[in-house]
């Protein structure tokens, strides 16, 4: 199967991952498109995702020389087994390209013309979303099955932006879904779904958040085989006219998820440490 990339930036850990991932799968990409890495978009939403110091923080150590550790310079530490190679850990699409032989093609817009005529050269049978612009029919029609993309949350119940938070917020489970992208916000037919098993080891909503990446980066590579194999097969969102999209988080309800969240936590390790005693209790008079 011939898959391309959408990726944000080459310095999206998110889309060095999934390259990385295929590739060790055997399904290496036929090439990557990307927006710059200052795209002033891109910029503003690392911006008001991580705060001035973090973002000037991960931008300095993916641009540090090659022979500082790279492990160190990976913000998401579970994506550390899907980054890792001979050398180290991969710290941009280009290394990546470099190690598996695909070509990597900046844009200034991943609808533009350019980009375009380039993805119809790649001629994909899929192509992979991992950040960047809205795309537009046109793009969305180049590869012959469709564009994927890994959405952290429940479809349909939770569309939209800042969705683990609003998952915590709305009572809906935690969860990642995979689906093809088409002119909705998260209305595409859905080839995977999974209730996010890890919410009881998480530190902060941040911890949280890079987990499901992770288990959304694992995903993607597991609907990528189960699409070649034949054994999974898209199904459509059954209530795309319902009003389930969200948008950005205000921070005073970014703490209040939060705090859901930590009662979950507590909660969950309660009743793990009630099922241990039983058991144990049980055992004994077995």
């Amino acid at each position: 199967m011939h898959i391309a990339m959408l990726c944000s930036s080459a310095y999206s850990e998110t889309g060095c991952a999934v390259a990385s991932r295929l590739a060790q799968l055997g399904y290496i990409p036929v090439g990557a498109l990307t927006l710059r890495s200052w795209d002033s978009g891109t910029l503003l939403r690392k911006l008001g995702q991580w705060g001035l110091r973090d973002s000037v923080g991960y931008a300095v150590a993916k641009l540090r020389p090659a022979k500082t550790s790279a492990c160190k310079a990976i913000r998401n530490p579970h994506l550390k087994a899907a980054l890792r190679h001979e050398r180290g850990a991969f710290r941009n699409l280009r290394e990546v390209g470099a190690a598996y032989k695909f070509p990597v093609v900046t844009c200034a817009n991943q609808n533009s013309r350019r980009a375009i005529a380039q993805m119809k050269q790649w001629s994909p049978d899929l192509a992979i979303f991992t950040g960047g612009n809205i795309l537009r029919r046109k793009l969305l029609e180049v590869p012959r099955l469709g564009v994927l993309n890994a959405h952290l949350a429940l479809l349909p119940e939770i569309r939209g932006m800042s969705s683990p938070e609003w998952s915590l917020l709305c009572g809906v489970p935690l969860g990642v879904t995979i689906h093809f992208i088409d002119s909705g916000i998260d209305t595409g037919p859905i080839l995977l779904r999974r209730e996010f098993a890890g919410a009881s080891d998480y530190e902060s909503l941040e911890d949280l958040r890079n987990r499901m990446i992770a288990e959304g980066v694992e995903l993607i590579a597991e609907a990528v085989c189960g699409l070649e194999r034949g054994t999974i097969s898209p199904v459509a969102q059954n209530d795309r006219e319902k009003d389930n999209q969200f948008f950005v988080m205000h921070e005073r309800l970014k703490v209040a998820a939060s705090r859901r969240l930590e009662q979950r936590r507590l909660s969950l390790a309660g009743a793990c440490a009630e099922s241990v005693s039983l058991g144990g209790y049980g055992g004994g008079n077995g």
